[in-house]
């Protein structure tokens, strides 16, 4: 499927690993230009060299932490007039409510809330005026169907949630569109880190922990990656441009609500 955005530009958040690499991978195989950011150099000019070798198109790379101011200037500074981009960042790990203080929210406000609403706020008018924007978030089902062990992660993601609604009803009469993905059990080094995490609790080995999971998601299994970029890739598709505001869940079923 053609999703006619060959030759677009884009910024993907955090895309040297997992789902990150996953919503790049499948953009440039779009033909989109790609400029993809992460904290680790290494790994990041690796995925870039992967990426431009398998799709064939120019990537260009900013190393550095989204949430540091410095870091989205020099993004913005690699690619001032983005097309489509693809807010994306690790998220706290879980825990307590009663652990987390003062500066263990302020942390992740920042890093899941108000970092991707500062990249949003700097390229939005230019979408505008261009009449054409795709903007997509990779947030959490968490949002949805909030649990108490990722209350900093659900919290932070659910505010901006909230922004970007509001915000997609006022940019979509010009081709700009605002969704986001909200991924649960994808099969990325989350997954290792709470399976880790469920064995040392349960006292179980970590493929019990993953078999745990498996039991709760009526696909039985978990989600790749690349099912994540394919989605991505989608709703950034200039055939997407009547689908804004919305919230897709990729959690194989998992999700049991109806809205």
């Amino acid at each position: 499927m053609d999703l006619r955005i060959r030759g677009r530009k884009a910024i993907v958040c955090a895309a040297s690993k997992g789902i990150g690499r996953a919503c790049a991978t499948a953009l440039a195989h779009e033909g989109v230009e790609l400029v993809i950011n992460a904290r680790n150099p290494e790994t990041l000019a690796a995925t870039a060299a992967q990426i431009a070798a398998d799709a064939g198109v120019r990537v260009a790379t900013v190393a550095g932490d989204i949430g540091d101011p410095a870091t989205r200037e020099k993004l913005l500074a690699a690619c001032p007039e983005p097309d489509i981009l693809v807010n994306n960042n690790g998220g706290p790990p879980p825990g307590r409510f009663q652990d987390w203080d003062h500066a263990a929210w302020l942390g992740a406000v920042e890093s899941n809330m108000l970092a991707p609403i500062a990249m949003i706020r700097a390229v939005v008018d230019g979408m505008v005026e261009r009449r054409f924007g795709r903007i997509v978030n990779i947030t959490s089902a968490m949002v949805k169907a909030p649990q108490g062990p990722m209350g900093l992660s659900c919290g932070a993601r659910a505010g901006l949630t909230s922004a970007c609604k509001a915000l997609s009803a006022q940019v979509a009469w010009a081709n700009v569109t605002i969704n986001n993905l909200l991924p649960e059990r994808i099969d990325t080094d989350r997954q290792v880190q709470i399976a880790n995490l469920t064995a040392a609790v349960k006292g179980i080995t970590v493929e019990q922990a993953y078999d745990e999971m498996k039991q709760h998601i009526p696909a039985h299994r978990l989600g790749r990656p690349e099912e994540m970029g394919e989605a991505c890739a989608f709703l950034c598709g200039a055939g997407a441009g009547y689908i804004t505001g919305q919230n897709l869940q990729l959690d194989g079923g998992a999700y049991p609500g109806l809205v």
